[in-house]
């Protein structure tokens, strides 16, 4: 059985133009758990796993398997399997003809597209042209071709688009088997709805920035007190609000308070001959912490 690797990013950038759609990422994404790589559209997911895939030149850092970038791996489809464009299949050819043309090419078994089928639930469509297929079928496809080398990285892109109810839970099955097995599962998705039932750990990006990395329990607040406040001198207030020993995070909108009241916090910036330029009380849940973190108001 593949023995899982760590993904690791170190300072990876990559800017377009004058816009960097990812900034100075490092973290580590660890085997043995399903961990969600997770931020609205646009906030760089898919460019930092195409860079991570060699698919796209980082700026500058890297992104490496172990040690090794993915250009240089011995055995690519053996190490990783990966899956970002659903819909990237020759319509005129069937599923199995497909996974073959790549099995033979990185000199996998005559067996293996027809393994890669049956663990999908595609081995009866296999002969199918996937022209015919539903975007759930082809999420299928997309995630057999990821298994097609047994690999012991999987690295998904939005792999539950598409998918009914059904198919969801199968692929959190699925996905939650793998990782017990000891491989690194790492997928992505703008919604944390979709997946908070997958994924043990969490990272979370806006902007191209890292804004959150954790256990997904670190994100759920459910029924406790927050507050929002922001000042022009943003710095200072959260040294006041931090020596008063509260927890703080910095969002791109101000400063978050954990377990605090409204009037507390006022308190403490009036006191130290701070003005407050904004001050909210809240009480969050989960998906409403991964939106005020990622500087969302309302659905993604």
């Amino acid at each position: 059985m593949p023995t899982g690797v760590p993904i690791e990013f170190a300072r990876l950038t990559k800017s377009f133009g004058n816009v960097d759609a990812v900034s100075d990422l490092t973290l580590t994404v660890e085997p043995g758990q399903v961990t969600g790589f997770l931020g609205p559209n646009g906030a760089g997911k898919t460019t930092t796993l195409r860079m991570l895939l060699g698919l796209v030149q980082p700026s500058s850092g890297t992104a490496t398997f172990g040690g090794t970038p993915y250009a240089r791996l011995a055995s690519p489809l053996a190490t990783v399997g990966a899956s970002l464009e659903a819909a990237s299949f020759h319509p005129g050819r069937s599923a199995h003809n497909h996974l073959a043309v790549y099995a033979q090419a990185a000199g996998l078994p005559k067996t293996a597209p027809a393994a890669a089928l049956e663990k999908v639930g595609l081995a009866d469509y296999g002969s199918r042209r996937v022209g015919g297929y539903s975007l759930g079928m082809r999420q299928r496809l997309g995630l057999a071709f990821a298994l097609l080398g047994d690999p012991a990285v999987l690295v998904l892109d939005e792999p539950i688009n598409g998918l009914d109810p059904e198919g969801i839970k199968w692929i959190r099955l699925l996905l939650r088997a793998m990782a017990a097995e000891g491989r690194t599962v790492l997928i992505s998705s703008h919604l944390l709805s979709e997946v908070q039932q997958t994924v043990d750990d969490v990272i979370i990006i806006s902007h191209g920035k890292l804004v959150h990395r954790g256990e997904l329990s670190s994100l759920d607040v459910s029924d406790s007190k927050q507050v929002q406040v922001n000042a022009d001198d943003r710095e200072r207030l959260a040294e006041v609000i931090h020596a008063a020993g509260y927890t703080v995070s910095n969002l791109r909108s101000g400063i978050l308070v954990d377990n605090a009241e409204a009037a507390e916090i006022g308190r403490l910036a009036f006191d130290a001959g701070i003005a407050v330029t904004a001050l909210s009380q809240k009480r969050t849940g989960l998906e409403e912490s991964f939106l005020t973190l990622v500087g969302e108001e309302g659905s993604l």
